[in-house]
């Protein structure tokens, strides 16, 4: 019978060996040897004619439970299928000694097991792993089918060889099957690498493993032999120099052809390699006047001032007056304009007791329409005042009434609205003494002001 087991485990280990494919992507046979170990009493098997303890009860007892054959008793082979998962075949052979606490007469044990594996981590030195399957356990020539699940892990000194530990519950489908523990540890060996572009570097070792390449790139091409190999290359099919990454500079300014907009003409790189003659910073062939420096907003051109104030026409709003650059290129409104505006607003009639305008006061306010159009940014303030005859109610009311009535003359006679405001103080604001006549007379007046911007 012992030699009988032996030849099993070669037999499973040939068949397997010529059955199975892959085990990793760049070693795909896995096969492993060493030491197993049995244990029946922590399996809480309450039907066995031996004593059990409860489930994992005494795990670690090695010298009262554990049956070990001092000598190579275990090897599997398995194949890698991918996203971690891998299939095989295990036959182990062992003698038992001990059932439970009850010794026995060197029973033998031989199982063949059927196995899925998925590894929990990938590419890592210590890789744990979970493994299920079934197999058919033979012990003392009685046989029974087992489903077997288990965890380990594997730890590798190198891409090929590693040490496996790992342990597994056994469960007999039949009565006077022997329900076990299986404890593992041995050697694994992964080899079998391949080479799928023929260039005589493994797949493992090869960085471009499906393209044949150099060995002086780990395996990756170089197609326009510029010593720069294709995946580092932005331009793998035209040769260039290693400070532009393999890419041709036809003009030599430092920029590569595929990034230079002007490749035939030396130039900036802050202008994707085109030329910039006036050094506006505009490339020649977007400048409109390429000899001539301008911003960009203008095409590359100068903007012009064509009233000479130093206040270019893009920012003057008076661009055909001269003015000053305060006055955003507008001319100011000095002090005599000021006081020729109180002048000539003094002098507007109107009907008495009323807010309609005389007609004698037609061309003074034309005088005033005049003035205000030379100051296109300047604002204004219509005051209207009156003397203190009658009631102060009445008198504000024909204050506003006759400053409206003249800010609504001068805007229908092309003065802007938002550059005026009216105002009506009735007879707050005296200058002349309202107990003469001639006080009262100065006091009905309207006052055109210049509104001064706020600092």
């Amino acid at each position: 019978m012992k030699q009988l087991s032996r030849l099993l485990v070669v037999g499973l280990f040939l068949i397997g060996f010529n059955n199975l494919q892959a085990q990793d992507e760049n070693n795909p046979w896995q096969v492993s040897f060493g030491v197993n170990a049995i244990d029946v009493y922590p399996t809480n098997d309450q039907d066995a004619a031996y004593p059990t303890g409860t489930l994992f009860s005494e795990y670690f007892n090695v010298n009262d439970h554990w049956n070990i054959l001092p000598s190579i008793s275990y090897v599997s082979v398995s194949r890698y299928v991918g996203d971690g998962f891998s299939v095989g075949a295990r036959g182990s052979l062992n003698r038992i000694s001990k059932l439970g606490d009850v010794a026995a007469d060197d029973l033998s044990h031989y199982a063949v097991d059927g196995t899925i594996k998925y590894n929990i981590l990938k590419e890592k030195m210590i890789i744990p792993f979970i493994e299920i399957g079934g197999g058919y356990t033979w012990v003392d020539e009685i046989g029974f089918g087992t489903a077997n699940a288990g965890i380990g892990a594997s730890l590798w000194f190198t891409d090929n060889i590693g040490f496996t530990l790992q342990t597994g519950y056994k469960h007999a489908f039949e009565d006077y099957g022997v329900k076990h523990f299986q404890h593992m540890a041995g050697i694994s060996i992964k080899f079998g690498g391949t080479d799928t572009d023929g260039d005589g570097i493994y797949d493992k070792d090869d960085a471009c493993p499906e393209v044949a390449g150099l060995a002086a790139f780990n395996g990756c091409p170089d197609s326009d032999g510029d010593g720069i190999e294709d995946g580092k290359d932005s331009c793998p099919n035209e040769a260039g120099s290693k400070e532009l990454n393999g890419c041709p500079d036809s003009d030599g300014d430092g920029i590569a052809d595929k990034d230079d907009a002007c490749p035939n003409e030396a130039g900036l790189a802050a202008l994707a390699g085109c030329p910039d003659a006036d050094g506006d910073g505009i490339a020649d062939k977007d400048d409109a006047c390429p000899n001539e420096a301008g911003p960009a907003a203008n095409n590359g051109c100068p903007w012009p001032d064509r009233d000479g104030d130093g206040v270019l026409d893009k920012d003057d709003i008076c661009p055909d007056v001269p003015g000053t650059v305060a006055n955003n290129g507008c001319p100011e409104v000095t002090e005599a304009v000021q006081k020729t505006l109180l002048d000539y607003a003094k002098t507007i009639l109107f009907d008495t007791g009323k807010a309609s305008i005389k007609t004698e006061s037609e061309a003074v306010l034309q005088n005033i329409v005049a003035i205000l159009a030379e100051y296109k940014n300047s604002k204004f303030t219509i005051d209207g005042h009156t003397d203190s005859v009658g009631s102060a109610k009445t008198n504000q009311r024909l204050s506003e009434e006759r400053a409206y009535s003249v800010m609504n003359y001068l805007i229908e006679n092309g003065v802007a609205s938002s550059r005026l405001s009216a105002t009506g103080y009735g007879e707050d604001r005296p200058i002349a003494d309202n107990n003469t006549s001639q006080g009262r007379r100065t006091n009905r007046r309207v006052e055109i002001n210049l509104v001064k911007p706020s600092n």
